[in-house]
């Protein structure tokens, strides 16, 4: 009897000690980064018009409460019911969210799901994108003295092993390189010097990357930049003409070879245009969103405008932080 009271409490101090400990897992830290630098209340200011209180039937859910769960969904890359029960489950998430689990304060998926689909539904992760982007424009990171354009694809399911025995009618598919991708891309309007997305649209992936380029630039640029994909002869001279810098890579045409002097002025500006690659790292890589979650083009749509906002607080947390 006493050993077992022994074992009982060793094990109870062992808990303690964790619960206490000092330091800070990296997820948390990343958790607590975001937290003081993601707007709360601005894009809460966003949401309220459409999330009216009921006179009658349960409470609502706080509405800081679920912008928070719905960020935490584009971090970890989690489903309405993974990310409730991801929430039971890690502890970095209820310090996260500031819940008591005691009290039984965590919205169920179906919670969750029907306040994702109001965000949908008004498209309000745009606004929250372009809220995102004024402040950050604001504090001067967002200098606008050139933009990179460039497209992300990001692949659909191509089974037709479903209920409706067919893929997603709004994807489409697309050959990059030797291999054929079915799903969507999402374009974006990078700025030159902070590496920060100022301007972003989405199109089916058979759609080719240059018929947004003039949708990406905000019109005070002094200098574009792109991959071989958006050259165009009668850019070029459009730029010269208004003494814009043209830093689109040089491409080589039919039968012909890229001369050493282009090969060279790709290789120096190919140094530029990799900054656009620095928010696609994180969305992909990071937060792992390489496959759409959705179907159709607006759901997914709507997600990668939430995720890109996020990033560009993820790129300037640390000078937001030292600057707050």
């Amino acid at each position: 009897m006493g050993v077992e009271i022994t074992i009982k409490i060793m094990s109870q101090t062992s808990f303690l000690q964790l619960a206490m400990r000092k330091k800070k897992l990296k997820c948390e830290r990343f958790l607590d980064e975001m937290s003081q630098v993601v707007p709360w209340d601005k894009l809460a200011d966003e949401i309220h018009p459409f999330y009216v209180e009921k006179e009658t039937g349960r409470k609502k859910t706080n509405l800081t409460l679920l912008l928070k769960i719905y960020c935490l969904q584009q971090w970890y890359n989690l489903s309405d019911p993974g990310v409730e029960e991801s929430i039971y489950d890690r502890n970095s998430f209820q310090k996260f969210l500031r819940i008591d689990l005691l009290a039984n304060d965590v919205p169920d998926e179906t919670t969750i799901l029907n306040f994702r689909h109001l965000l949908e539904e008004h498209k309000l992760q745009v606004k929250f994108f372009d809220v995102i982007k004024d402040i950050l424009d604001r504090k001067g990171l967002i200098v606008k003295n050139g933009t990179i354009t460039d497209a992300v694809i990001i692949s659909a399911p191509s089974s037709t092993k479903n209920k409706d025995r067919k893929r997603d009618e709004e994807m489409s598919s697309t050959k990059k390189g030797n291999n054929w991708h079915f799903g969507m891309k999402g374009h974006a309007g990078v700025d030159a010097d902070s590496g920060l997305v100022h301007t972003f649209e989405t199109t089916t992936a058979k759609d080719h990357d240059k018929t947004k380029q003039e949708d990406l630039l905000h019109g005070e640029e002094k200098a574009i930049f792109g991959d071989k994909g958006y050259y165009d002869e009668n850019k070029k001279k459009e730029c010269r003409e208004g003494e814009i810098f043209y830093g689109v890579l040089d491409k080589a045409k039919r039968g012909k070879k890229l001369s050493n002097g282009q090969k060279k002025r790709n290789r120096k500006l190919s140094s530029i245009r990799a900054k656009v690659e620095h928010p696609f790292r994180v969305i992909k890589c990071q937060w792992g969103y390489r496959k759409t979650q959705y179907k159709g083009l607006h759901k997914n749509s709507m997600k990668l405008y939430a995720m890109f906002g996020l990033t560009n607080l993820y790129l300037v947390r640390k000078t937001l932080i030292n600057t707050a």
